[in-house]
């Protein structure tokens, strides 16, 4: 068995799946509600004939900051049928911060997002260097990860390195440090929805409307 990890940059696949909506004109059914577990399970032999996922790991954080507020409940929503599925879920935070505009000539708060990309760094190199995993399966096209990726090819050079690009978020300097790595295609996102309803024992969680 051939030991596989998946990260997984949730600011990244989200904003890529939004647009993999827009451009297929979608809506109420469209691609957002993606069964992670489900894809990365499917994508396996991709990889490997032996390749077993061993963890599912999913970085993103909760932006209570914009309105409504039906926005990040939303977000809560599709963590927990993520976590249904087994996906182990960190959860960063947004930071405000005042930046002049020069145009309007005042001051005003801008969110940015915290930790994310570290955190995904530091879990990449415990697996690596702890032996917990044989390859890991990068789910962004994001090159914050590249040092990281660097780093851990030079202490690990016996690990894997793919990358799992978002659509249309392939990015060259990241093919040229991985191992191997496919993309998702509208097909596959469409093909690995959640149902409109997930039951989790007496609890059932519903599609959110705007998903």
């Amino acid at each position: 068995m051939l030991r596989t990890a998946i990260l997984v940059d949730g600011f990244n696949l989200y904003h890529s799946l939004r647009e993999a909506a827009r451009d297929n004109h979608m809506s109420r059914n469209g691609t957002k509600w993606l069964n992670i577990s489900s894809f990365c399970t499917a994508s396996m032999h991709l990889i490997n004939k032996d390749a077993k996922i061993n963890c599912i790991h999913y970085f993103s954080a909760l932006a209570k900051h914009i309105k409504p507020q039906d926005v990040h409940l939303r977000h809560r929503t599709f963590i927990e049928a993520l976590e249904y599925t087994g996906v182990d879920v960190h959860l960063g935070r947004f930071k405000s911060k005042e930046v002049y505009c020069s145009n309007c000539k005042a001051y005003n708060i801008r969110y940015e997002e915290k930790e994310t990309d570290v955190a995904i760094a530091v879990m990449l190199t415990r697996l690596c260097l702890l032996n917990e995993t044989d390859t890991v399966v990068l789910i962004t096209g994001d090159t914050d990860i590249a040092p990281a990726v660097r780093m851990v090819k030079n202490c690990c050079p016996e690990k894997k390195i793919w990358f799992c690009f978002p659509y249309k978020r392939k990015n060259n300097e990241l093919v040229k440090l991985s191992d191997g790595h496919f993309s998702m295609t509208l097909k596959s996102i469409r093909k690995h929805q959640f149902p409109d309803t997930v039951n989790i024992g007496r609890k059932t969680i519903y599609k959110p409307e705007k998903w």
